[in-house]
């Protein structure tokens, strides 16, 4: 259920409603909408009518049922789009498209430095790069892990970029946490609830990237673990799933992108990288993602991928990158946003 606050309604309002729902059993959340205040309340489907008495209190303007199966992701609950902050200087989900780039993997300090200062040049708002690297063969680069982070740490320092990065476990998402401005869940992890649940309890926004073989309701089910845990800056991804064509490492589904802004309220970005595989592709992607609505774009770039530890086939160099950007300010005021 969704209980709508009046325009009017004063903060004791709001604490009365909250705490008559906890008495019913029910956990609340508050969504701070433009012009009142919305509250779900979220707990066993079975016993939801009870909740329709608190229609008759102070402040209260109706109590609505939530048709879809994620509560705190529709847009039943906020119509308007969730803009999510970064740091003072960016956020997503407004009229500006975000970038986030640099390499998959942190190398060495001098390749992570060397990225950011590329990227940053290139007009990039975040810096992505890989600590902790969840592979397929366990012969695989695993990651610098904490040596990574601190280095992801002194490239924001040397530049200003926040960071994204990757968290694996539930083991090591406080020390993630600890040195990232945005954590990312990997396609991998998309359904590791346990996971989930834990990046949910911490306040840092969160990058969930759509699980190769999900459907949308699912990708919007793994958002609602995280949300129903009280964090609600959750940055959605669309990254490619698994299908027969074989020319590419994913399919990248760009329809996902117009779907997901329909029926959710949070922000959307794609990765054209992952989605595609090789970097000859990256680009008309990208394009094709901003032209679809994406809020934002991940990008793998990689000084020398030629000998890059991981991934080195979909990073675009940093020259390459920059052409890019210069695409994307061109698409982007067509799109009734900025770069």
């Amino acid at each position: 259920m969704i209980i709508v606050m009046k325009a009017g309604a004063v903060k004791k309002d709001r604490d009365e409603v909250l705490k008559r729902i906890k008495e019913l059993g029910y956990k609340p959340h508050v969504i701070h909408g433009t012009t009142r205040d919305v509250i779900g309340a979220v707990g066993d489907e079975r016993g939801k009518l009870v909740l329709q008495t608190i229609e008759s209190m102070h402040g209260v303007e109706s109590v609505v049922p939530i048709l879809q199966p994620y509560k705190l992701a529709s847009k039943e609950v906020k119509k308007e789009s969730s803009v999510i902050a970064v740091s003072d200087t960016v956020a997503i989900g407004g009229r500006q498209i975000v970038v986030m780039a640099g390499p998959c993997s942190v190398e060495s300090e001098r390749q992570i430095i060397e990225s950011a200062i590329a990227v940053k040049a290139a007009g990039a708002h975040i810096l992505r790069g890989g600590a902790f690297k969840p592979r397929t063969s366990p012969y695989s680069f695993q990651g610098l892990e904490e040596d990574g982070l601190k280095l992801l740490a002194k490239a924001r320092t040397e530049t200003g970029l926040p960071v994204v990065t990757e968290v694996v476990n539930p083991e090591t998402a406080d020390l993630v946490a600890e040195y990232a401005d945005i954590l990312q869940i990997g396609a991998r992890n998309a359904q590791n609830f346990a996971l989930l649940k834990k990046v949910g309890q911490l306040r840092k926004p969160i990058l969930l990237k759509r699980g190769m073989s999900m459907t949308i309701q699912e990708f919007l089910m793994s958002a609602e673990y995280i949300m129903s845990e009280g964090n609600q800056a959750v940055i959605l991804c669309e990254r490619g799933i698994r299908t027969f064509e074989t020319a590419t490492r994913n399919t990248l589904d760009l329809s996902a992108i117009p779907v997901l802004k329909e029926r959710t309220h949070l922000p959307v970005i794609a990765d054209p990288s992952h989605g595609t595989g090789n970097y000859h592709y990256v680009a008309p992607m990208a394009c094709a993602a901003v032209a679809a609505g994406a809020d934002g774009l991940i990008i793998e770039v990689h000084p020398d991928p030629e000998r890059a530890s991981s991934d080195g086939p979909q990073s675009l160099k940093p020259k390459k990158f920059a052409v890019l950007m210069d695409q994307l300010r061109r698409i982007a005021p067509a799109m009734e946003r900025e770069l």
